[in-house]
């Protein structure tokens, strides 16, 4: 007969993601261990092992979770019904706002997934293609000549993930300018310089 979970499973397992994130950014994917982990999780190590098997596991679903819950965000804030410059603007919002409080995580997706087999690579590889196409779609209808000639929706769509994704190293909460306010930044360097790129 298969054990039912406990009521408290989901909360417990989110905080050992948030811990063992936090081991893994600090320490390194190579140099965490589940002992460390167990510890900073405030766990036994058996129990850890029950929701876990292995720091690969942990990393997977550390990097799944925060695709699917980047994916949903963008997807609440997306809006057809607006200009695509607006609706660029609200998905870079998106973006940075879901980021928020999750650098660990995010140096997890970064620094983490070459530990991870190829059947858990496809699965994240699917989530983030979804998010890409989105903005890469949104990029296209602002200036359509970018998939024409020459294949240049997708460096210009890079680049500003390139902006999205490494804010985490300089961002600072007390710094001069708020997310929004930097989500407006990067979204205008993209409108801009867009209609430049032939």
């Amino acid at each position: 007969m298969a054990r039912t979970r406990a009521v408290d499973f989901e909360e417990k397992q989110r905080g050992i993601l948030a811990s063992a994130a936090t081991v893994f950014a600090e320490v390194g994917m190579e140099k965490a261990s589940m002992s460390m982990i167990a510890s900073h999780s405030k766990v036994s190590k058996a129990l850890l092992y029950h929701y876990y098997p292995s720091k690969d596991a942990l990393i997977f679903d550390i990097v799944r979770t925060h695709l699917t819950e980047l994916e949903s965000a963008i997807e609440t804030a997306d809006r057809t019904d607006v200009l695509p410059q607006d609706r660029l603007r609200l998905l870079v919002k998106a973006v940075l706002k879901n980021y928020e409080g999750r650098d660990n995580e995010h140096k997890v997706q970064l620094n983490g997934t070459s530990a991870l087999s190829q059947e858990q690579l496809t699965e994240l590889q699917a989530i983030e293609r979804r998010i890409v196409k989105r903005f890469s779609g949104v990029i296209r209808d602002i200036n359509p000549d970018l998939s024409k000639d020459k294949p240049l929706l997708m460096p210009v769509t890079m680049s500003l993930f390139g902006m999205m994704n490494w804010v985490y190293m300089w961002f600072r909460a007390d710094g001069p300018i708020t997310r929004d306010q930097y989500a407006d930044i990067a979204t205008t360097l993209i409108l801009e310089g867009v209609k430049a790129v032939r």
